[in-house]
């Protein structure tokens, strides 16, 4: 369970954060996740509860904002929502299709005490 370790990942960035910008406490965390990211979402939000445990983000309401998937169409010239990485273009049915975006995961923001 690779969420178990992008939570830990986050609290790391969570208490550097809490030093050095002298803040006690995080009250909501919102998380940009991509389509594409791999990542399941009940189960980071069950060990992000977990691991902030003891943590300045202890408690913290955690926002996930889904993004969406995106690849650029070799016909159309144009890049492209997609659902999934595999999809044909929405536009014109190719599938000349490269993945652009949709697999990155950041912190978008944080709200402190």
């Amino acid at each position: 369970m690779h969420e178990m370790a992008l939570a830990e990942g986050i609290r790391g960035i969570v208490e550097d954060q809490a030093r050095a910008q002298s803040f006690d406490r995080v009250t909501r965390l919102r998380l940009e996740i991509g389509a594409f990211a791999g990542v399941e979402k009940p189960a980071l939000t069950f060990a992000f509860d977990v691991v902030m445990r003891g943590s300045p983000a202890e408690g913290a309401d955690l926002v996930i904002i889904d993004l969406p998937g995106r690849a650029f169409c070799a016909d159309c010239i144009e890049e492209k929502e997609i659902a999934g990485r595999l999809d044909p273009c929405p536009d014109c049915g190719s599938g000349r299709m490269m993945p652009s975006g949709g697999d990155d995961m950041r912190i978008k923001d944080m709200e402190v005490v």
